[in-house]
């Protein structure tokens, strides 16, 4: 696949949905103490949190990230301060909503979203991590490595992978997060970053394939 040739093939495209399945934790929406939308280029993030939100599954709302290491034009201000922005739009308060707007990866965001929650003196025994469909296991992995008394529950908006890939609108890009949060699922734990996580062959076998036909834009060496 070339640059400017950003659509799927069918076979590309059954190897990415594999990803895609690996991916999601598939846990039960639960009522928790706190939930934490986790920075990205996806404004189907905040839209999901305010809809949780709605639907009284939590009471307080930490958003964090800074600014979008992969379309830094998307969010000037930081991935925080527009999913804030959009979460007030859609009726969440904003004083249920803490803004974290340091955070550079997934281990600052899980990190500093705890300081931000305790310095404001919210007690978190369970919390539920909201982030895109394709983070979901990675940002599990991370949240039980970095805070482990936590009971922690992941969440994302319900969108089959086809619909996915329409909402974004660049078949390459979702494909090149897919295949590089799989990389992180398997190397951070390693690196002391991350628990470890099991990965079935056939997701193993198609990570390697979308290597091979040049799925490499968010790998990490």
């Amino acid at each position: 696949m070339t640059d400017d040739q950003r659509t799927l093939t069918e076979d590309q495209r059954q190897q990415a949905e594999l990803l895609w399945a690996y991916h999601q934790m598939h846990h039960q929406v639960r009522p928790v103490d706190a939930a934490i939308g986790l920075g990205s280029h996806d404004l189907g993030v905040p839209a999901y949190c305010a809809r949780l939100y709605r639907a009284g599954l939590f009471p307080i709302l930490v958003f964090t990230g800074g600014p979008n290491p992969t379309v830094p034009e998307r969010f000037p201000r930081g991935e925080a301060v527009h999913f804030r922005e959009h979460a007030i739009e859609l009726g969440v308060p904003d004083e249920a909503i803490l803004v974290e707007p340091k955070a550079r990866n997934t281990g600052q965001n899980i990190t500093f979203s705890r300081e931000a929650l305790s310095g404001a003196g919210v007690t978190v025994k369970r919390v539920m991590l909201i982030s895109m469909p394709y983070m979901e296991r990675r940002s599990f992995a991370t949240a039980r490595k970095l805070w482990p008394e936590a009971d922690v529950i992941c969440a994302s908006e319900p969108l089959e992978f086809d619909d996915y890939l329409k909402s974004i609108g660049d078949e390459k890009l979702v494909t090149d997060q897919l295949v590089g949060d799989l990389q992180r699922v398997i190397e951070y734990p390693g690196l002391g970053f991350a628990i470890e996580q099991h990965v079935p062959g056939d997701a193993r076998a198609a990570f390697e394939s979308l290597i091979r036909d040049g799925f490499t834009g968010r790998l990490i060496h």
